[in-house]
């Protein structure tokens, strides 16, 4: 195996060994912020912002995962002020995906290997469409579930179709779980990837040492996708794998599209602070980003 091995050092793909640790950081210098998936209305985003600031703690991210398309134009501009006023990242969802259209085999058992990807032409499109309503009332940040639609909007922001400052992340829904998939993505203008839920601290290590954007990390999940969390396994996420999103709250949901309440809002905002003591109690020396960081996908 060992020539192997020489050929994906060459290409940046190296193993890691038991003591790896990243040296990596964002820009502003922190090694982690704090994101929270499956906030799909205004009002529960303004119930998680209210509680986070009653507790006195940042969130970098909300995440929306529904799709833009079941937003109305009210909605998403709501959550653009509340974003922008709070100082935090808002990513929405591309709305067409195989689960949504006419496939019938993505239902089945077999078929759901699709998962969220796109079918055919059209819904290349109305993906795109989807894409640029967002942009239009000022959202910054998109999440994929498709690798050839992400070379698309990649390729309109280098033409300056698209803004320079839209950031594009990866749902762990596309199903990628090795150094050589994110070193792909990232080459083909992803900002953010969040591999599969369940990988070991050695597969995380691999992955960041092959790339330098982002990771995004479920450190808790619905009991659709296997209902674990990893709050003690906080640290070594950090260690191994900076910078990284620790998306936290996910365990108060049932699945993906789960519409939050404003009083599950909250008790998402429960579980950002059982994460932060974790880092407080084992992790001291690990620096967290400020709020409305620089280089945060604040709607504009």
């Amino acid at each position: 195996m060992n020539e192997t091995k020489d050929f994906l050092k060459r290409i940046g793909i190296d193993e890691t060994g038991s003591d790896f640790e990243s040296d990596k950081t964002f820009n502003d210098g922190g090694q982690f912020r704090f994101e929270v998936p499956g906030i799909q209305s205004p009002k529960t985003m303004e119930a998680l912002l209210d509680e986070a600031q009653n507790q006195d703690l940042t969130i970098h991210r909300v995440t929306q995962t529904k799709g833009i398309m079941l937003l109305s134009d009210e909605d998403i501009i709501q959550m653009v002020d509340l974003a922008k006023e709070y100082g935090c990242e808002l990513f929405l969802s591309v709305g067409p995906r195989a689960t949504y259209d006419t496939s019938a085999t993505v239902h089945t058992k077999e078929g759901s290997r699709i998962g969220y990807r796109l079918r055919g032409y059209d819904n290349l499109v109305y993906a795109i469409e989807d894409v640029k309503r967002a942009v239009n009332l000022g959202v910054r940040g998109i999440l994929l579930y498709d690798e050839g639609l992400l070379y698309c909007l990649n390729q309109m922001r280098i033409k300056e179709e698209l803004p320079q400052k839209l950031h594009f992340k990866m749902s762990a829904h596309a199903g990628h779980g090795n150094p050589a998939s994110a070193k792909l993505l990232q080459s083909i203008g992803l900002d953010s990837l969040n591999p599969v839920r369940d990988l070991q601290i050695p597969m995380l290590a691999s992955i960041r040492s092959a790339i330098d954007i982002p990771i995004d990390l479920h450190t808790e999940n619905p009991k659709s996708t296997g209902g674990f969390i990893r709050h003690y396994e906080v640290p070594k996420f950090i260690k191994v794998a900076a910078p990284v999103y620790l998306k936290t709250g996910g365990s108060v949901a049932a699945n993906h599209n789960w519409d939050t309440t404003q009083k599950e809002a909250i008790a998402r905002v429960k579980q950002v602070k059982l994460v932060n003591r974790m880092i407080k109690e084992y992790a001291s020396d690990y620096e967290m980003s400020p709020k409305k960081s620089g280089d945060l996908a604040i709607p504009e």
